[in-house]
C-alpha cells in the first residue's frame, strides 16, 4: 500500500468522542461541499462514527442523520483498557525500563487485538480516516492495524496546556517516540504515531513543544465561511429544543447584566461543588448568574444549583455564537479555552493558578512536568 492511502471504496470518515468534535467535524464538511466545484457536493459524503467511550450521545445520530450532511451515522461501542481485565497485569510494567518497556509492547499489540470486534466499519475502505483524540483505543488499532490516519486536536488548542503525548512518556521521550514513530512497537498519541498523517491543530504557534506532524487549521476560520443555511444545519444537529432555547435567550434579554459561568469536568464532585459555589460568591455581585455545564460533567447541576437559569450541558458553547440576541456582561470558565466566544463583552479564563487553591498542582499543571 502506498503511504497515506488506503483503499477508497468510501471517501472519509471521521472518528468523534465528543459533541465538540461532532462540531469541528461539521466546519470541515461545511468547507468542503462549499469548495466543490459544480454541484456544491464534496467528492462523496462522508460517514461519520460517534464513539460511546466518553460520551453519550443520547439521540445525537437521528439528528445529525436528519441534515444529510453525511452519508452514514454510525455508533462506536469503545472499549476502554479496563474492560480487558487481561490487560491490568501489562499495565502494571516490568521491572527497570527494560522490563516496563516488554510490557508496554504487548501492551499495545494485545489492546488493538482486543478492540477489534467492536469496530464498526473497515476503515481500510475510507480514502481519509480522521480521528480526534488518537489516544483512545481507536489509535492503538489504527497503527496496528496499519491504517493510516489524521489526528485532530482534542479540544481547542488542549496542546497549550497539557500535552498528553510527552506528559504521558516523560522520561526517554524522544526513544518512545522512535519506537512509535518509526517502529509502531508502541503507540504515543498526538502525531507520534507511525501511521498518523498529520495532526490537525487550531493554532501551532501557542503550542509549547512542535511536532513535524502538527498542520494548522483555525476553527474561527471556519466559522467565518459559515452562512445563514450552513448555521442553520448545525443547529439541525446540536440543539435539541431550538424553540425552548430561543425562549431563554429571549427571556435573558430582559435582565440586565448577565455572567454566564462555564463548568468543567474537575475534581471530585464534591470539590467541584464547591469551585463553582465559589466561582458564582465571586461573580454574583457583577450580574445574574447563568450555567452552561460542560457536556462531560456529570454533576447535577440542576439539582444542587437549581436557583440559577442553565443552558442544555450536550449544546457546545459555540452554538450560543449562532444567536445574534443573545449578549453576556461576562464569561466565566475554569481551565476551558474561550477565545472563540462571540456573545460576551469580557471573558474570564481563571486558569492553573486558581486551581492550585482546590487540588495539586501536579494534577493541572501537566506541561510544567515534562
Amino acid at each position: 500500500m502506498k503511504k497515506g492511502k488506503n483503499q477508497a471504496v468510501r471517501p472519509r470518515i471521521y472518528v468523534c468522542h465528543t459533541y465538540y468534535h461532532v462540531y469541528v467535524t461539521f466546519l470541515k464538511e461545511l468547507k468542503l461541499r462549499r469548495e466543490a466545484d459544480g454541484s456544491g457536493e464534496p467528492a462523496g459524503k462522508a460517514d461519520l462514527v460517534l464513539s460511546s467511550l466518553s460520551n453519550q450521545f443520547e439521540n445525537l445520530k437521528a439528528r445529525v442523520e436528519s441534515t444529510g450532511l453525511f452519508a452514514r451515522v454510525i455508533e462506536f461501542d469503545e472499549k476502554g483498557e479496563d474492560f480487558f481485565p487481561e490487560l491490568a497485569v501489562l499495565r502494571k510494567g516490568g521491572r527497570g525500563f527494560l522490563g516496563n518497556l516488554r510490557s508496554r509492547i504487548r501492551f499495545t499489540k494485545r489492546y488493538a487485538r482486543l478492540e477489534a470486534p467492536y469496530v464498526p466499519v473497515d476503515f481500510r475502505e475510507y480514502g481519509d480516516v480522521y480521528v480526534y483524540c488518537d489516544s483512545d483505543p481507536i489509535g492503538y488499532y489504527l497503527n496496528q492495524n496499519r491504517i493510516y490516519y489524521h489526528a485532530l486536536e482534542d479540544g481547542l488548542n488542549c496542546l497549550k496546556n497539557y500535552d498528553a503525548a510527552r506528559y504521558d512518556n516523560r522520561g526517554h521521550f524522544r526513544l518512545k517516540m522512535f519506537l512509535s514513530r518509526y517502529l509502531n512497537l508502541i503507540f504515543v498519541q498526538n502525531g507520534y504515531g507511525k501511521y498518523c498523517l498529520d495532526m490537525e491543530v487550531n493554532d501551532i504557534s501557542v503550542i509549547h513543544y512542535p511536532c513535524p506532524q502538527y498542520i494548522e487549521q483555525s476553527r474561527q476560520e471556519l466559522v467565518d465561511r459559515l452562512d445563514d443555511h450552513d448555521k442553520d444545519l448545525i443547529l439541525q444537529a446540536f440543539i435539541r429544543d431550538k424553540e425552548g432555547l430561543e425562549r431563554q435567550i429571549a427571556e435573558s434579554g430582559r435582565v440586565g447584566d448577565k455572567i454566564l459561568i462555564l463548568t468543567d469536568p474537575l475534581c471530585t464532585l464534591e470539590v467541584r461543588e464547591r469551585i463553582f459555589r465559589d466561582i458564582i460568591e465571586r461573580y454574583r455581585q457583577e450580574g445574574t448568574i447563568f450555567l452552561k455545564p460542560h457536556p462531560r460533567d456529570n454533576l447535577d447541576y440542576r439539582k444542587l444549583f437549581s436557583e440559577y437559569p442553565q443552558f442544555d450541558a450536550t449544546v457546545p458553547m459555540e452554538m450560543l455564537n449562532f444567536f445574534p440576541g443573545l449578549r453576556f456582561k461576562k464569561v466565566v470558565a475554569v481551565l476551558t479555552e474561550i477565545k472563540a466566544i462571540q456573545f460576551a463583552d469580557e471573558t474570564v479564563r481563571l486558569g492553573e493558578d486558581f486551581m492550585d487553591a482546590y487540588e495539586d498542582p501536579l494534577i493541572h499543571r501537566q506541561n510544567e512536568q515534562i
